[in-house]
């Protein structure tokens, strides 16, 4: 049985994720999956969601986002410096590419490795099959409280229902939902006023990382533990279309 695998997408949260952990711990391979073409990507969000709804948020995507990454570009290189933060592209020898992170080539990888942890960050939800080619710990860091603020944005979400309280990040066990597996640590941090949409999962992951580090070490060492979910509504949360945001903007100051 190995040290840990990641399977992880290409962002940024993602190798941050990966420096951070490879500087303590032996780390076997990194699966790394291919983004879903865009076709597919609307074509999903479009049977779900409904036109109305997808156009908004695809004028969130492509023209507010960029200007709130320009709004704090400064502001992201001094987390990146407070925390000790890498966005360097992954080693190249470590990766292993592959179109969906459920390929029989993942199965395969893990059922040879049997690593002992499998840390999960950023990939479309692990079949069962894959769940079950290893008796390692799944292993996934949320940029959210979960059970109330599960899916994407979970910082930002958190602030736009005045739920300042519920700022944070999870660490939970993988099972077959969306971000429902069982609560390994949470914390929670607060966003200066020189944070935007931009920079809050960057301040989350820095606060997820000791976390899931503590975690890997208890999980080694046999002294993992199950801590209760907080008290509130298990709720999925999508992107913000551009009408969400600008009117939370306007009306809340949530940036």
């Amino acid at each position: 049985m190995c040290g840990i695998v990641l399977l992880v997408d290409d962002s940024d949260l993602s190798r941050i994720i990966y420096h951070a952990l490879a500087g303590e711990f032996s780390i076997e391979a990194v699966v790394r999956e291919a983004k879903v073409s865009r076709l597919t990507f609307l074509k999903r969000r479009l049977k779900k969601l409904g036109w109305r709804k997808l156009l908004g948020q695809i004028v969130f995507a492509k023209c507010i986002v960029p200007l709130l990454r320009q709004e704090t570009a400064r502001r992201r290189e001094h987390i990146l410096r407070q925390y000790g933060l890498s966005e360097a592209s992954l080693p190249a020898e470590r990766v292993i590419d592959v179109g969906s992170i459920n390929d029989v080539q993942t199965v395969a990888l893990l059922q040879n490795l049997s690593p002992k942890i499998i840390v999960v960050n950023g990939t479309r939800i692990l079949e069962e099959r894959l769940l079950n080619a290893t008796d390692g710990l799944f292993l996934n860091t949320h940029v959210g409280i979960t059970p109330l603020y599960r899916g994407v944005h979970g910082g930002y979400w958190a602030l736009a229902c005045g739920d300042l309280d519920h700022f944070g990040v999870t660490i939970h066990k993988v099972d077959r939902g969306i971000d429902t597996g069982e609560i390994v640590a949470q914390a929670v941090t607060q966003p200066s006023s020189a944070d935007n949409f931009s920079t809050y999962p960057l301040l989350q992951i820095a606060g997820a990382i000791p976390l899931l580090k503590q975690a890997i070490r208890d999980a080694f060492d046999g002294r993992l533990k199950i801590i209760p979910a907080p008290a509130g509504e298990s709720k999925l949360w999508s992107h913000p279309t551009a009408f969400q945001y600008l009117k939370r903007r306007i009306r809340l100051g949530i940036r």
